[in-house]
C-alpha cells in the first residue's frame, strides 16, 4: 500500500466517533470537520490488499459480481495509517490509506481532482522567441532527468527544441524512440522525405502551409510531431508555430459566441490524396475545440481547413455560425504577435504537442530533405507522468 504522504495528520485517530457506519455507508470525520461517505459496497470493490488488487499489474482480482450487493462492515477502525474494515460476509479485512480515501472522497468530493496535471502550462505569443525551451540531444539521450526536462517542455509549452542533433536520420529516429515507439500512418513510421509529392499531401510540396494540426481525419489524432531538416540549398521554408490554446483564449475574450460555436458544432474531415487512402474518422464529425467533460478545460484544438470535408449537415442559422466564428478564428491565428517564426536549421530538432500547437511553413525553394515522427498521445503522456510524478502520486490516483 501506498505510504500516506501527507505533512500534517487527516484524522484525529483517538476519537472514536470520528469513524461510524449508518444506512450501509461508513462515514469519516476529517481533522477540518467535513465528513465522508463511502458505500459499503464501493469500499470491499475498491480493496487494494494483494489478495483483491494485483500488486505489479495493478488491476482489480477481486470479483465485484460475487460481493454481496448489501455487504456490511463487521468492524472498522482508525489506525495509524488508514481505515481498517473487516467485511460481515468473509472476515476479509481491506485497509484504505486516508490520503487516498480523500483523493477519492465522492460524497462530498474533498480533493480537488479536477486538478491538471503537473507543472502549469504556460501560454504564449511570438515574445517567446527570447526564450525558447530547449534542451541538449546529450542530455536527454544520456539521462531519464534530461529526457524528463524535455518532455516537461512539451507539457507545459506544447512544445520544445533539441539542439546539437547528430544531422542523420538514424540520430533523429534515435530522439523520437527515446519517448516511446513511433506511429505508423499512410505516411509510414519514420519519415525522410523531400518535396516530390510523395503522398498526396500538401506537406509533400515546396508550397507554404497556414496554422493547423496534423491528422484531424484520424479518430484519435497523433500526439506529437518532430521534425528535423537535414539540408536544404534553397531559401525560404521558416517554420510557424501558434499555440492555440493561447488563441483559443483569444477568441474566448474576444468573441465568446465564436469560441461557443467552435465548441459546438462538428466538422467532417478527411485524407484521401493517395490512391489507397480515404481516411474519415469516427465518428464522422469534430469540433475543433474540445473540451474535457469533467472540468470543462480546453483540452485539444483540431484544425486544418485544407482538410475539412463538405458541410452538409448544418442547418441555414449554423452556416452563418461557423463561418462567422471560423473567419474569427482565422483573424486571431494569423494575428502576427500570435505566430512564432523560426528557422528551421539542420542539428536543432522541433518537437510540438499536436493537440495544442499549430504548425506550418513558408514557401521554399531549392531542394530541402526533411526527416521526423509521430507519437501517439496516449504513449507521449505516460511516459511524461513516469518521469515527472512520484509512485505514491501515481498510486494514489488509480
Amino acid at each position: 500500500e501506498a505510504p500516506n504522504t501527507s505533512k500534517s495528520p487527516l484524522v484525529d485517530q483517538g476519537d472514536k466517533s470520528n469513524i461510524t457506519v449508518a444506512d450501509d455507508k461508513v462515514h469519516i470525520r476529517w481533522i477540518d470537520g467535513t465528513t465522508s461517505r463511502f458505500h459499503s459496497f464501493w469500499l470491499r470493490d475498491h480493496c487494494h490488499c494483494p489478495d483483491c488488487y494485483h500488486p505489479v499489474t495493478k488491476q482489480r482480482l477481486v470479483n465485484t459480481f460475487k460481493i454481496p450487493r448489501h455487504i456490511k462492515p463487521k468492524s472498522v477502525a482508525l489506525t495509524s495509517t488508514g481505515l481498517e474494515v473487516i467485511w460481515d460476509n468473509d472476515n476479509h479485512t481491506s485497509h484504505y490509506n486516508y490520503s487516498w480515501l480523500q483523493r477519492h472522497s465522492y460524497d462530498p468530493i474533498v480533493a480537488n481532482f479536477l486538478k491538471p496535471e503537473g507543472d502549469a502550462k504556460v501560454t504564449w505569443d511570438n515574445s517567446i522567441a527570447s526564450r525558447l525551451p530547449e534542451v541538449s540531444f546529450k542530455d536527454v539521450m544520456g539521462s531519464e532527468k534530461g529526457l524528463a526536462a524535455w518532455l516537461n517542455n512539451i507539457h507545459v509549452y506544447g512544445f520544445s527544441y533539441v539542439s546539437d542533433v547528430p544531422v542523420t536520420t538514424e540520430a533523429t529516429e534515435a530522439l523520437a524512440r527515446r519517448i516511446t515507439f513511433i506511429r505508423e500512418t499512410h505516411y509510414g513510421g519514420f519519415w525522410d522525405f523531400t518535396s516530390d509529392l510523395g503522398h498526396g499531401d500538401t506537406a509533400y510540396t515546396d508550397l507554404a502551409l497556414g496554422a493547423h494540426t496534423d491528422t484531424t481525419y484520424f479518430t484519435d489524432p497523433v500526439g506529437l510531431q518532430m521534425l528535423h531538416l537535414l539540408h536544404h540549398d534553397g531559401e525560404g521554408g521558416d517554420s510557424l508555430l501558434v499555440d492555440g490554446f493561447h488563441c483559443a483564449k483569444v477568441l474566448k475574450e474576444k468573441h465568446p459566441q465564436s469560441y461557443k460555436t467552435l465548441s459546438e458544432i462538428r466538422v467532417p474531415s478527411h485524407s484521401a490524396g493517395d490512391a489507397t487512402t480515404h481516411i474519415i474518422p469516427s465518428p464522422r464529425r469534430n469540433t475543433i475545440l474540445n473540451h474535457d467533460p469533467d472540468t470543462h478545460d480546453l483540452i485539444q484544438v483540431r484544425f486544418n481547413n485544407d482538410d475539412r470535408s463538405t458541410l452538409d449537415h448544418l442547418d441555414a442559422r449554423q452556416v452563418e455560425a461557423f463561418y462567422d466564428a471560423l473567419f474569427d478564428w482565422n483573424k486571431v491565428l494569423t494575428d502576427e504577435k500570435h505566430m512564432l517564426w523560426t528557422k528551421y536549421q539542420p542539428g536543432r530538432a522541433l518537437i510540438f504537442d499536436n493537440w495544442r500547437c499549430l504548425h506550418g511553413r513558408s514557401g521554399f525553394t531549392g531542394k530541402r530533405r526533411m526527416c521526423g515522427a509521430y507519437t501517439n498521445w496516449d504513449d507521449y503522456r505516460s511516459r511524461w507522468r513516469i518521469l515527472n510524478s512520484s509512485a505514491e502520486q501515481l498510486a494514489e490516483e488509480l
